[in-house]
């Protein structure tokens, strides 16, 4: 089976070619901001993304024949996990979307270009998987339910192939996976479910390199009415300018083990105090499987950091077995998802949002 993957981002799209589990090509298209100019909205990109994509392709001779294209899931409204067949609605949803973000095209183009091949378009695993138990979204306050917003595509991959290395089924597991990345979730995952998880987009849970995290509730609500500060630049703290980055001025968690060993010890206390918060998160997800966790996997671009990763273990260590998996394979995970429909072992879901 040959498969196209797209998987668009803020000033890139990835693009890979994959034959069954085998990438036999792929390729990182950069966009100028002097190009990306020319639009008012993320919207508009979609014909010069998909012109671009197509020119990469027949550069790299391949022809447009697929036996199915998959584009990266955005940010739709909340539904379960799986692969899904891209339809009107979910395209309508996505241009409609009152968050904007380039993921959002993932789906649009996968399916225009599918049409021209005569193959299905899918999305699988979208940020906004939402399986969370009804006990998760209740909070102190009627008018504010919790959401379900993570890096549900990587999770679940690492998660399948964790299984795989055991001989169990995903299904059959408990598992909490820690995604290490300029954002931070953690989620519990009951037998092939994720019933709860932070929301690491909007500051829920430990802060991360770029976003503070669940913050005390009365001094962030003074902090809004202070006079100081805008909307938008609150919203800044919380998802871009929040976490390492407001305390030390970068999200580099490298630079910041640098500034660490050469005796920086505000440095020390701002990542030891995020390992630690990383930690007591974990350890709730335990509790939510009922002290059951067959096994913690900590995977995201920040698992690669021996330092950090020791730190965070120094606290979990005896909870459950420990599995590391740096970095993400977006591209591969998203070519299996795609391999799983066609050959009928992962079930199609219907989009059907409430």
């Amino acid at each position: 089976m040959r498969i196209l993957v797209i998987n668009p981002g803020s000033t890139s799209t990835k693009v890979a070619v994959y034959n069954n589990e085998n990438q036999l090509w792929s390729e990182n298209v950069y966009h100028s901001a002097e190009e990306l100019s020319r639009f008012s909205h993320v919207n508009e990109q979609h014909d010069f993304r998909k012109e671009l994509i197509i020119k990469t392709l027949h550069a790299a001779g391949f022809s447009l024949q697929f036996d199915a294209v998959i584009g990266r899931g955005g940010l739709l409204k909340p539904t379960q996990g799986g692969v899904y067949l891209v339809n009107e609605k979910i395209k309508y949803d996505l241009l409609n979307s009152r968050m904007e973000h380039a993921s959002n095209l993932g789906a649009i183009i996968a399916d225009e270009i599918a049409k021209g091949c005569d193959c299905p378009a899918y999305i699988a695993d979208p940020v906004v998987t939402d399986e969370m138990c009804d006990l998760a979204r209740v909070t102190g306050m009627p008018e504010i339910s919790r959401i379900s917003i993570f890096h549900a595509l990587n999770s679940r991959a690492v998660s399948r192939k964790y299984a795989a290395s055991i001989g169990r089924k995903y299904d059959d597991l408990n598992l909490i996976v820690v995604h290490l990345g300029g954002g931070i979730s953690i989620g519990a995952h009951s037998k092939g479910r994720v019933v709860d998880v932070n929301n690491a987009l909007d500051g829920d849970g430990p802060f991360s390199p770029e976003r503070s995290g669940s913050i005390p509730t009365r001094q962030l609500v003074d902090l809004c009415f202070s006079g100081k500060y805008s909307y938008d630049e609150i919203r800044k703290m919380i998802n871009g300018h929040g976490g390492l980055y407001a305390h030390l001025g970068t999200t580099d968690a490298r630079s910041i083990v640098a500034e660490i060993k050469s005796g920086n010890r505000h440095a020390y206390n701002v990542l030891h105090a995020m390992a630690y918060n990383i930690a007591k998160s974990i350890g709730s997800m335990h509790v939510v499987l009922k002290q059951k966790t067959d096994a913690i996997i900590m995977t995201g671009g920040m698992a690669n950091n021996d330092y950090v990763v020791k730190e965070i273990l120094s606290w979990i260590e005896g909870l459950a077995p420990i599995v590391i998996v740096p970095g993400e394979d977006e591209m591969g995970a998203l070519a299996m998802n795609a391999l799983g429909a066609l050959n009928g072992e992962l079930e199609l879901q219907e989009y059907n949002p409430k």
